[in-house]
């Protein structure tokens, strides 16, 4: 290792790390279950985003895990209210207290809403040392009024992935959505059902196989890196 080593001069060879796949098996399994969080992103006395949301809730419940859902009702805009605000502090407790999350959107003037945007902005990258966000399962979806599209997925994988979130590979897009609920706001037989059903499936397992080792996951070179010189310039500081 040492001789590959110094082929990397840029390297501070004492925080590097090759990478050990007996760190990715947890010693003591969590025991709970699974914790999922899930937003939506509509307002409207039947909005299609949180029926499709329930049906979500409903299958994960079914799947074994525990489940609670946000209702963005009264939630202010972003930095129009101070943060201790009832609404942002539920939000930000539920995001620290899940291990998973989903993300469901109306798609709107080919976007997703700024009601599902407001959400994810008033959930810090980082607080202090912590980050309510990161290593943590995602998964993402959108209803819209139309033909099929998936410009609000699209765009909730970029959110996920600044979030520093795994977003699962799967996705559920339920197009003309009018259609796809019944008149008691339970979603049809169909195959974007099925869809749902592999989105929470496939949700359920990335989460069990990675959140006893989210830590080891996320860690990295750079932020070693920068700790190690955080440490340091303190220590100097107090030689002074």
């Amino acid at each position: 290792m040492s001789h590959h080593l110094s082929d990397l001069p840029n390297l501070q060879t004492e925080l590097f790390q090759q990478p050990d796949i007996s760190q990715l098996r947890p010693v003591s399994p969590s025991q709970h279950p699974p914790r999922f969080l899930l937003l939506y992103g509509s307002l409207r006395e039947r909005s299609y985003s949180k029926l499709l949301t329930l049906e979500a809730a409903r299958l994960l419940t079914a799947m074994g895990a525990e489940v609670k859902v946000f209702d963005p009702k009264d939630l202010p805009l972003p930095d129009g209210a101070p943060e201790d605000h009832p609404k942002v502090r539920e939000l930000r407790e539920l995001t620290l207290w899940a291990e998973g999350m989903v993300w469901c959107s109306p798609e709107r003037h080919g976007a997703m809403t700024g009601i599902m945007k407001a959400q994810i902005d008033w959930i810090p990258l980082n607080s202090g040392a912590i980050r309510p966000t990161q290593g943590k399962t995602l998964a993402v979806m959108e209803v819209s009024g139309g033909s099929q599209s998936f410009n609000a997925v699209n765009q909730l994988r970029i959110l996920g992935r600044w979030m520093r979130m795994l977003t699962i590979p799967n996705q559920s897009s339920v197009p003309k959505a009018f259609l796809e609920f019944d008149d008691a706001g339970r979603m049809k037989p169909s195959a974007y059902y099925d869809r749902v059903v592999d989105v929470m499936e496939e949700l359920m397992k990335f989460t069990l196989l990675t959140r006893d080792i989210t830590p080891y996951l996320v860690d990295r070179y750079s932020e070693r890196k920068e700790s190690a010189e955080a440490l340091s310039k303190r220590v100097n500081q107090r030689s002074i």
